[in-house]
C-alpha cells in the first residue's frame, strides 16, 4: 500500500535508504522485557524502535540519540515514513518488507 503525502514539508528526502532491519521486534524493549504497540523504522540505519504510544518511545529516542531524520510505520509494513525535523509524513520510495514473524505485544 502506498500513500500519497506532499514532499515539499520535508527536506531530509535524501537521507530515506533502502535498510535491513536489525531486530524482529523493537530492540531496547526486547533487552528489557519490555511490552511495545507499534514498531518504527530507521530509514537510516534499519534501528527498530517503538511507537510513541508505547512506554519506551525508543523510535523517538533513537532519533534525538543519532539525528535520523525518517521512520517508517513497520508493524505491520504501513506504507508511510515521518520526518522528525520536519514533523511531516513523508512518500517513501519503497516498502520495507519485514525480515520474519515479529512477536505481538499488544
Amino acid at each position: 500500500m502506498s500513500y500519497d503525502f506532499p514532499a515539499q514539508g520535508c527536506s531530509h528526502r535524501s537521507t530515506i535508504r533502502s535498510v535491513r532491519p536489525m531486530s524482529l521486534g523493537c530492540e531496547e524493549c526486547l533487552q528489557t522485557g519490555q511490552e511495545w504497540l507499534h514498531l518504527r523504522l530507521c530509514r537510516t540505519c534499519g534501528h527498530v524502535g517503538c511507537c510513541d504510544q508505547s512506554p519506551g518511545r525508543h523510535a523517538t529516542a533513537h532519533f534525538h540519540t543519532t539525528g535520523h531524520p525518517i521512520m517508517e510505520g513497520y508493524d505491520p509494513p504501513e506504507g508511510w515514513g515521518w520526518c522528525y525535523v520536519d514533523e511531516t509524513f513523508v512518500d517513501l520510495p519503497n516498502q520495507t518488507p519485514q525480515r520474519g514473524p515479529i512477536p505481538r505485544y499488544d
